[in-house]
């Protein structure tokens, strides 16, 4: 594969995105597709951030079509809400970014709804969120989902037994958990599709180690993770070179469905779009099966809605 670029996005008018998470990575994501004139709804937590992130891609991109909505994935009611604005506003959706996420709070702590927090809201709340948008994304133009994985899910696994973290607490075994359930969530979305006629592609990608302040937010700026994120910020790629994995998922006319993208080089910490390296923990469609099923249980909804 050529060194994929921001500029190799082909245009994106009359397009319609969804892109979870008013900074960093999300930003960048929106930012791009902004350019690529895509209509582009930025959602996140923090009006105040969204206020300020739409200002800054307005500024770039003057007469940009792009807003914010107020979301917080870790509430299954504050998804919901969300989904029914959009539907009220939408006729359909073309392309789904589930990339907002948290990383290590050194601390357990809940969402809304009870549920570990990265768990709940790196997988649970998009899964709840891709559920209920679904009805719009399959009345859109070739649309797409894609989900933010991360090179942590090389070490997760799926505890069915303790998914919530309830019995033992480790921040990275909790994250990695989180990425990799996102990870085979892409592929199951994409078997389904495939087999019940969906019409929907879905697309993995991780963003390799980039310069987010995923590291400062969670864990806080007096831990060690974040003092190294500090520290050597060197070895971070800029955020808008991590995004591109996620840009050419969504974009690229040869983004094959199912597949799962990160940058190319140095064991994929940095680089340019390339297939990655699927963690065998992710292949297994039976473990895929049984996380989707529980996962309908825990958002209470079902993915398939009528178009």
């Amino acid at each position: 594969m050529k060194k994929w670029v921001e500029a190799d996005i082909p245009p994106q008018q009359g397009r319609s995105a969804v892109v979870t998470g008013t900074g960093g990575l999300g930003y960048e994501d929106a930012l791009a597709l902004a350019r690529a004139g895509a209509d582009v709804i930025l959602a996140g937590r923090n009006a105040q951030k969204g206020a300020e992130a739409v200002a800054r891609i307005r500024e770039a991109v003057p007469g940009a079509p792009v807003r914010f909505e107020s979301l917080d994935l870790a509430s299954l009611r504050s998804v919901e809400d969300f989904a029914r604005r959009l539907g009220g506003q939408l006729e359909s959706l073309d392309l789904l970014i589930n990339n907002a996420g948290v990383m290590v709070p050194p601390e357990r702590q809940e969402t809304a709804d009870g549920f570990e927090l990265q768990f709940g809201t790196n997988y649970l709340g998009h899964f709840a969120l891709t559920a209920h948008l679904v009805p719009l994304l399959r009345r859109g133009k070739q649309p797409r989902v894609i989900s933010l994985s991360s090179v942590a899910a090389r070490q997760g696994r799926i505890d069915f037994e303790d998914m919530q973290s309830r019995k033992t607490y480790i921040p990275m075994r909790a994250y990695s958990q989180s990425k990799l359930a996102c990870l085979i969530f892409a592929f199951e979305l994409q078997r389904r599709s495939t087999a019940e006629g969906w019409g929907m592609t879905s697309i993995a990608a991780h963003p390799g180690v980039s310069r987010t302040e995923l590291l400062h937010n969670a864990p806080g700026r007096g831990s060690l993770m974040s003092a190294a994120r500090s520290a050597m910020w060197f070895l971070f790629q800029p955020a808008a070179q991590g995004a591109l994995p996620t840009l050419f998922a969504a974009t690229a006319e040869d983004a094959a469905p199912g597949a799962y993208y990160g940058p190319h080089a140095l064991s994929e910490t940095r680089g340019y779009p390339a297939l990655s390296k699927i963690p065998d923990r992710a292949t297994d469609p039976s473990v895929a099966r049984r996380l989707w099923q529980v996962s309908e249980q825990l958002a209470g909804l079902k993915i398939a809605a009528e178009a």
